[in-house]
């Protein structure tokens, strides 16, 4: 069995670039040759807490080339452009209640991790692997699963025709929630923004008003957007260690619209519920994808790359090979840098 290089976590000092034992295709599935794999803000928090070693590497937004099939596997061929859903459905039982209503990422009875993107090769499930348009490219196909994120969210919102929407935060998630409204019909997106490269990305991708993280200044757009109103519809897209964002969330959304929180919380955070019950708010919580309406998110996320409607490959900000994930890792961490979406292209 030939050997390749893979970055694994030793749990203690960092990744590191070893030469390991190439997968084999199983029953069930394939192996991908990586071409592209995005550096997530999920990967640097906990990387940046793990204290055991990997046995297999991370790495979740991924687009590879089929090289090897599985016994079994009969919609896959070798020489398949695919992005990998690797969080739910790749690991999915397909048997448990949340699995036959299509919330992979909810099932009951997931399997083990096979392995990501940060190495040469992976062994991924067939069944989470979806077949990418011939328009996009590698790195498009790394950003499916991050569009697909802020699709999911702008599918949970239900959001309407000519509604308001704000989103708090301009990183990728954030990024993403600004595309999903602007394609979903959101009359008017105004973004909050840290930095002046992601508000510059948050316009390209569709944002009217991009503003500074300061809350007086968004409440201050929001209003001027809705007569006096709020928001429609807001996207907390930060997560964080506090509750500062979805406070703010709170207090820019007009009485009975929607809250979406689509950022992860790294600790628990408090909410005023007394706030949200005055207003007749709405809280909606959107985690990772699934199937909506009898499409996956992954699916309709290819569809808006393919067709132009989402220039998504805008947010590649840096690219790195494996043999310098550790620089990867260290730009993503950098503000001075202006990473959006850093990429290792093995």
């Amino acid at each position: 069995m030939p050997n390749m290089k893979a970055a694994l976590h030793d749990g203690a000092t960092g990744l590191r670039v070893l030469e390991v034992r190439r997968p084999e295709a199983s029953p069930g599935t394939v192996v991908l040759k990586v071409h592209a794999s995005g550096v997530c803000g999920s990967d640097l928090y906990y990387y940046g807490i793990r204290a055991e070693p990997e046995t297999v590497p991370g790495g979740h937004e991924v687009a590879g080339e089929v090289v090897q099939v599985g016994p079994g596997v009969e919609h896959m061929n070798v020489g398949d452009h695919v992005a990998v859903e690797c969080v739910g459905k790749a690991r999915a039982c397909g048997n448990c209640w949340y699995c036959r209503a299509g919330q992979y990422v909810q099932c009951l009875n997931q399997r083990p991790h096979l392995g990501g993107g940060f190495a040469e090769y992976m062994n991924a499930r067939a069944q989470g692997c979806f077949v990418l348009s011939p328009r996009l490219s590698w790195e498009e196909g790394a950003l499916v699963e991050p569009l697909a994120v802020g699709v999911h969210a702008g599918r949970r919102a239900n959001i309407r025709p000519h509604e308001t929407a704000v989103v708090l935060g301009a990183g990728t998630i954030g990024l993403a929630c600004v595309a999903a409204a602007r394609v979903m019909g959101a009359g008017r997106t105004i973004v909050a923004a840290r930095y002046p490269y992601q508000a510059s990305l948050a316009r390209e991708l569709g944002a009217d008003v991009a503003v500074s993280g300061d809350g007086d200044a968004l409440s201050q757009a929001a209003a001027q957007a809705t007569e006096g109103r709020g928001a429609d519809v807001t996207f907390e897209g930060v997560g964080g260690t506090g509750p500062e964002a979805l406070a703010q969330a709170i207090a820019v959304t007009r009485k009975q619209g929607r809250i979406v929180s689509v950022g992860v919380p790294k600790v628990p955070v408090s909410v005023n519920l007394i706030t949200l019950l005055r207003k007749e708010q709405t809280l909606v919580m959107a985690h990772c994808y699934g199937v909506l309406d009898g499409r996956h998110d992954f699916d309709l996320a290819i569809d808006l790359m393919a067709s132009g409607r989402v220039p998504f490959h805008k947010i590649v900000t840096h690219r790195f090979p494996l043999s310098q994930i550790d620089q990867a890792f260290a730009t993503a961490r950098s503000r001075a840098a202006g990473p959006v979406k850093v990429l290792v292209t093995p």
